[in-house]
C-alpha cells in the first residue's frame, strides 16, 4: 500500500474515486479502451470516461491518445503501479476474511480439467452438494493454470508433475495411459505389422518408440490439439491414440489396443491456497473429493482394463 500512498501524495488533487484506477490499469494492460472494456464487461466509452475522470481528479494526463491506441505517460505508469498494489492488497484481504469463515456454506469455486469433470468428478460433486446443500459450488472446466491467489478458484484439481509453490495440497496418485481404439476397429485389426490408423496430437512429437517397435506401420489419419477431440475421433473409429486410462477404460465403446504397453502420465493433485485451507467449506470439500478420488485409484493407475 506504500506505492499507492506515495502516488496519492505526489499529486496536488485528491483522488475521489480510487475505482477509476482500475480502468487505468486494465487499459494499460490491454493496450487500449476496447481491450479494457472486454476485460471489465463494460463498453469502451465507459472506460474512456473513467480514465478522463481519473485524469481530472489527479490533474495530470495519464495516457497519450495516439492512432495506435492509449499509451501510458510516466504518470500513467505510476497510476498503474499504484492500482496493481491496491488490487494485490484487496485480494489478500479477501483471502484473509474468507479464511475466518466458519460456516459450511457460501461460495466455493473449483477448477478441474473438462474431461475429468465429465467422466469422474460430476457424480462426486453431486454427492457433495447433496450432503452440503448450502455450499454454492461453481465448476471452472479448464486445463489452464488459474491464479488461486487472485481467487480465480478456491480449489484446483490438476494433473501435474509438481504444483506451483504458492499452493498447498496433496498428490493423490500416479496415473497411467494406454493406446485405445473403438472396439469395432480392434475387432478388424490383425495386429503385428499391419497398418493401424493413428490420431496424432499437434503438440506431441509423435508415438513413442515403445509403440512403434510393436506397431511400426502407424498411419496418421487426423491431427488434433485437444484431448476431447481425440476421444471423439477414437469413438468415431477414425483411428487409435494414447489417452489416460481413466478415459479409455471408463468408455464402453473403447478398449486398449492389444499388445501395447502402459505409459506414465502426470499425477493427480488436489490443491488450494495456503490462506484458504482451513476455511471449513474448502477443507470439507478437499477431504471429500480426495477420499472419493482415492477410491478410484485403480482406474487411474490402469488396473481395471476393459477387454476388447
Amino acid at each position: 500500500m506504500i506505492i499507492a500512498a506515495s502516488f496519492m501524495c505526489k499529486y496536488d488533487h485528491p483522488m475521489q474515486n480510487w475505482d477509476d484506477l482500475k480502468f487505468v490499469m486494465h487499459t494499460a494492460r490491454h493496450g487500449g479502451t476496447s481491450g479494457a472494456a472486454r476485460a471489465l464487461g463494460v463498453n469502451h466509452a465507459t472506460v474512456a470516461r473513467r480514465i478522463s475522470a481519473a485524469e481530472a481528479a489527479l490533474g495530470t494526463r495519464l495516457f497519450d491518445r495516439l492512432p495506435s491506441g492509449y499509451v501510458p505517460t510516466e504518470a500513467g505508469w505510476e497510476a498503474v503501479e499504484a492500482a496493481e498494489a491496491m488490487a494485490r492488497l484487496n485480494q489478500d484481504l479477501d483471502r484473509r476474511i474468507t479464511a475466518r469463515d466458519t460456516a459450511i456454506s457460501g461460495p466455493l469455486k473449483v477448477t478441474a480439467p473438462e474431461l475429468l469433470i465429465a467422466r469422474v468428478l460430476a457424480p462426486i460433486v453431486a454427492d457433495f452438494l447433496h450432503t452440503h446443500p448450502d455450499v454454492e459450488l461453481s465448476l471452472v472446466a479448464t486445463n489452464a493454470t488459474l491464479n488461486l491467489a487472485q481467487r480465480d478458484a478456491d480449489v484446483a484439481i490438476r494433473f501435474a508433475k509438481s504444483p506451483p509453490d504458492t499452493l498447498v495440497g496433496r498428490q493423490l496418485f500416479e496415473q497411467k495411459g494406454a493406446v485405445f481404439a473403438h472396439r469395432d476397429l480392434i475387432s478388424r485389426d490383425p495386429g503385428g505389422t499391419a497398418p493401424l490408423d493413428w490420431i496424432r496430437f499437434a503438440h506431441w512429437p509423435g508415438p513413442p518408440k515403445e509403440i512403434k517397435d510393436i506397431r511400426p506401420n502407424l498411419v496418421p489419419r487426423l491431427t488434433v490439439d485437444d484431448m476431447a477431440a481425440a476421444v471423439g475421433a477414437v469413438r468415431a473409429q477414425i483411428g487409435a491414440t494414447r489417452m489416460a486410462c481413466f478415459l479409455g477404460d471408463s468408455d464402453p465403446l473403447l478398449a486398449r489396443v492389444p499388445g501395447l504397453p502402459l505409459f506414465a502420465q502426470a499425477p493427480l493433485w488436489v490443491l488450494t491456497h495456503a490462506d484458504l485451507r482451513q476455511v471449513p467449506r474448502v477443507r470439507i470439500f478437499t477431504e471429500f473429493v480426495t477420499a472419493r478420488l482415492k477410491a478410484l485409484q485403480p482406474l487411474f493407475e490402469g488396473q481395471t482394463p476393459a477387454s476388447p
